[in-house]
């Protein structure tokens, strides 16, 4: 089958797409962009389009981020957007696994110990005081704030495993 050129309209989608792309890379913090494989031209335009103030500014360098985003497979991006979006299937499991380890830290001391056995580089002491922490939380907000706290530990321990 011959290469079928593509119709100006649908040369433009894929622009419009990509540059839609460009513009959810922008919206991530450094240390999130620093996950993901892009090249350096890419990296700093996006470094350039954060930290310009204008309006019409931010609007050409998006479009310039685009068009270097032309040369690259879109796929392997959007799949890592969607990882640390927490839209992927895998985050989703991961999510869920880490809120029924805090649920059954909360409920269940030999919990500690099948947690510990199972993430032996975590801080014993650590996760101690965050499990006291929520235990001796007076009020429902102070006990919500520190459940939120004993689940982002849990998910840096999960995480580095």
């Amino acid at each position: 089958m011959e290469d079928v050129p593509l119709s100006k309209s649908e040369q433009k989608r894929r622009a419009l797409r990509l540059q839609a792309l460009g513009r959810q890379l922008t919206e991530l913090k450094p240390t999130q962009l620093s996950e993901l494989t892009l090249p350096d031209q890419l990296t700093s335009a996006i470094a350039d389009y954060q930290r310009f103030p204008s309006r019409e500014a931010r609007r050409r360098q998006l479009q310039f981020i685009g068009r270097l985003m032309r040369g690259l497979n879109p796929e392997p991006i959007e799949s890592a957007l969607e990882s640390i979006r927490g839209q992927s299937a895998k985050a989703r499991y991961e999510h869920h696994q880490i809120e029924r380890w805090r649920e059954r830290l909360l409920e269940d001391q030999e919990a500690l110990t099948e947690f510990l056995t199972e993430f032996p580089e975590t801080n014993r002491q650590d996760i101690r005081h965050q499990l006291q922490v929520v235990h001796k939380a007076k009020t429902e907000p102070q006990r919500r704030a520190a459940s939120r706290a004993l689940f982002r530990f849990l998910k840096a321990v999960v995480q580095e495993a």
